[in-house]
């Protein structure tokens, strides 16, 4: 469980710090423009750690699933190695097929005006600038996001299917709260990160009609909000790190008396 919370909080601090730069000079304003090159960069960092995120949160339902309803094969079966395995075929899948539309974009001729709608660069606002073919940009993203979001998320879901019929099996109702206690952490994260996700899909596909001010809030919610809360959960949900972090601070505080 500590790896993936490894990776979670790994791919969290990567989507802060491939956008707070931009993120916080233009809320500032510090920054008023940002280069092609760079924003084509930053559209391939936050669509592929968006993809990891969704790749880690079901590797998590995986590992809450194996935990709950095999738990005497736990350790065979999320041996060290095998935990590596699916952290390279995470990675891979995440960013080997993101990368043929972020390079298509280098090629793209742009003569619509060049006024982003969030302050970041993601792909659909690149698109929207855009006065070159861009078809295999639009089917190809449509058809990764089903392939990967989607199919995250029903996958999660059919975990969480499982995972409550086995809970239900079991006669005691103390031990049914206490399965269902080793979850809540990751149906939060789930909930933190699909929302907000979603909601902003929606305001792109049906929201064109509202005040920028939306789509600025919902794009800055989906980049920030996560990052920020995961380890608020995490840290309140998790008996071994909330008391690894009241030790630390009650040694700080020793040493400041």
């Amino acid at each position: 469980m500590f790896y993936f919370l490894a990776m979670l909080a790994l791919t969290d601090l990567c989507m802060g710090l491939s956008t707070v730069h931009t993120v916080l000079g233009i809320l500032w304003g510090f920054i008023r423009e940002i280069s092609l090159d760079t924003c084509i960069a930053q559209s391939y960092f936050i669509h592929g750690l968006s993809f990891m995120e969704s790749s880690v949160l079901l590797t998590m339902a995986f590992d809450r699933y194996v935990a709950i309803c095999n738990p005497l094969r736990y350790s065979s079966i999320l041996t060290n190695s095998r935990i590596f395995k699916i952290g390279l075929i995470i990675v891979g899948r995440s960013f080997f097929f993101i990368t043929p539309p972020i390079i298509n974009l280098k090629s793209f001729h742009y003569c619509h005006s060049h006024s982003l709608s969030h302050s970041f660069c993601p792909h659909q606002d690149l698109l929207r600038l855009a006065c070159s073919d861009i078809r295999f940009n639009s089917y190809y993203a449509l058809m990764l996001v089903i392939l990967t979001l989607l199919l995250d998320a029903v996958l999660i879901l059919y975990s969480y299917v499982l995972i409550l019929r086995a809970v239900l099996a079991i006669a005691s109702q103390e031990e049914q709260h206490k399965l269902f206690q080793t979850c809540i952490s990751h149906l939060c994260a789930v909930l933190l990160f699909y929302i907000p996700i979603i909601s902003l899909t929606m305001v792109h596909r049906f929201g064109k009609h509202l005040s920028p001010v939306i789509h600025v809030l919902m794009g800055n919610i989906y980049i920030l909000f996560p990052p920020l809360m995961n380890p608020i959960i995490y840290s309140v949900k998790t008996q071994q790190i909330r008391s690894r972090m009241l030790r630390l601070f009650s040694l700080d505080m020793c040493r400041d008396a």
